[in-house]
């Protein structure tokens, strides 16, 4: 069995390689990347002159991984290094000197001049394999006390350290690393938390531009909330600050309200809001697990009763709504439950009542719920089905036990071992979040997310939330199996074959 797991986990990773890095190059190579200035509210403020324009664009394809960029500025002060006297002007010795400027920096790079100010500046496009290595290479991020190097502050302290924090309790503490708090306890789930290691997705853009693509899908949403905290200082007072997310930041950079709350000359200043509303994750995960507890309950005793009444009235009834309600397409489905919710109270889009009011979550939860039923139904039938001429059935019936204690008893529990197969992928699943169901409702989830994403051309969360969800898909595959293995010891795991 260990032997499986370890191939199991390996195909799993080399799965999750050639899923990313093939979505990565339809996305870069495929879509024109000017697109992704559609819905850049920024755009047109920054591009009042052809120069900026250009310059403004150069910057967002350097922090999206199309190029590395060099404005004049930077340009001028390698150049200066080569020639003290070289100038801006358009001159042939000027050129050259930034020519040989754009030499010096590597192969691949590329000297241009803006239209109106005559100044130089140079761009080296960055081969798609290239951006694919970075993107892994960056994936795994250790926190360590070299982390930070900030020549502004020359006498940063390095240590890691467990200390009893003052702003909150018992924690492993930085210093010279990125954040503070690298491992510490909380009354949120999953109550143990670190930031020793993390990931790195990516920065998003055009939508929720230069924030993180994992902080984006983890944060709060609304308007930020108040609560009362405890600061280093020995202060306790409300705001939206979370303790807990404290960054380094330069102590030239900390502002009044900053020197306040942490003190003079703390360097770890940085941190984040905390918000009204939860997270996507969290809305995708409440809707989510509602819906697969909904589709098990209603889906198991159907299909059990159906094997039950093999060819009576209700299975035949039965039979034929759920024929029906998978040949539908979900889309209908979803906009009737939508319009009969409607029409009995609930909202019919999420925005109506918003996160604290339940109703909200009442129609997307059912619905997820309601789509799997069908599938569920006609799978647990045809087990059963096929159990009830068993040897050991036949052996109770000869017993003298009941068609009901056969039922409970016996076959419920042999046609759970591969339906538990797809509990992992159902609960993980939510995690993902419903693309359609989030979509037409609003639903500010991960599924919606990456419709959002698409739509916008934000080509790094479309990367980013691609990976996440192929591998939460294979790490409930691999789940499911072993879920199965604890259901029947009689199943062996192997290499060969998968189950013996």
């Amino acid at each position: 069995m260990k032997k499986y797991v370890g191939m199991r986990i390996l195909r799993s990773l080399v799965s999750i390689l050639l899923v990313t890095t093939l979505t990565y190059g339809i996305i870069y190579a495929l879509v024109p990347r000017h697109l992704i200035f559609r819905q850049d509210p920024n755009y047109n403020k920054m591009v009042t002159t052809a120069d900026k324009r250009i310059n403004y664009e150069n910057q967002i394809y350097s922090k999206t991984g199309y190029i590395e960029y060099k404005d004049s500025k930077d340009l001028s002060k390698i150049a200066s290094t080569i020639d003290s006297k070289v100038t801006v002007d358009n001159t042939k010795k000027n050129k050259k000197v930034y020519q040989d400027c754009i030499d010096k920096i590597g192969k691949g790079w590329k000297l241009y001049q803006f239209p109106e100010s005559k100044k130089f500046y140079a761009v080296r496009e960055i081969p798609l394999y290239e951006r694919v290595l970075k993107f892994y290479s960056n994936l795994i991020v250790i926190d360590h006390p070299w982390k930070i190097k900030d020549p502004s502050n020359p006498n940063l302290k390095r240590y890691v350290r467990f200390e009893n924090d003052p702003a909150i309790g018992p924690a492993l503490v930085g210093s010279g690393t990125e954040h503070k708090y690298l491992i510490y306890f909380n009354g949120a789930f999953p109550f143990i938390h670190q930031h020793i290691v993390t990931m790195n997705l990516g920065i998003s853009y055009p939508t929720y531009a230069n924030v993180p693509i994992l902080q984006v899908i983890n944060q709060g949403q609304g308007k930020a909330e108040l609560k009362e905290v405890k600061f280093p200082t020995g202060k306790t007072k409300m705001s939206s600050v979370d303790i807990y997310t404290r960054t380094y930041k330069s102590p030239k950079d900390a502002d009044a309200m900053a020197v306040n709350n942490f003190g003079k000359g703390d360097a770890y200043t940085a941190t984040k809001s905390i918000y009204s509303d939860p997270s996507m994750v969290s809305n995708s995960v409440r809707i989510g697990v509602i819906g697969v507890l909904i589709s098990y309950l209603l889906g198991l005793p159907i299909g059990l009763l159906m094997a039950r009444f093999k060819n009576g009235f209700f299975d035949r009834f039965s039979t034929g709504v759920v024929t029906f309600l998978l040949a539908v397409p979900s889309i209908a489905i979803i906009y009737a439950i939508r319009f009969l919710g409607s029409a009995i109270g609930l909202p019919d889009a999420f925005p109506t009542l918003g996160a604290h009011d339940w109703r909200s979550y009442v129609l997307p939860a059912f619905i997820l719920g309601f789509l799997s039923i069908p599938g569920i139904v006609v799978w647990f039938r045809r087990y059963v089905v096929d159990l009830q001429n068993s040897d050991f059935v036949k052996f109770a019936r000869a017993k003298g036990l009941s068609e009901n204690e056969i039922s409970k008893k016996h076959l419920f529990k042999q046609a759970m071992v591969p339906i538990v197969n797809g509990i992992p992928e159902a609960i993980l699943g939510t995690i993902v979040g419903a693309t359609l169901t989030e979509t037409i409702f609003a639903f500010p989830g991960m599924g919606k997310m990456l419709i959002d994403s698409i739509k916008a051309t934000n080509n790094s969360m479309v990367v980013g939330l691609v990976f996440l969800f192929t591998s939460l898909s294979i790490i409930s595959l691999l789940l499911g199996d072993l879920l199965m293995v604890l259901l029947d010891p009689r199943i062996k795991l192997s290499s060969k074959g998968g189950k013996k």
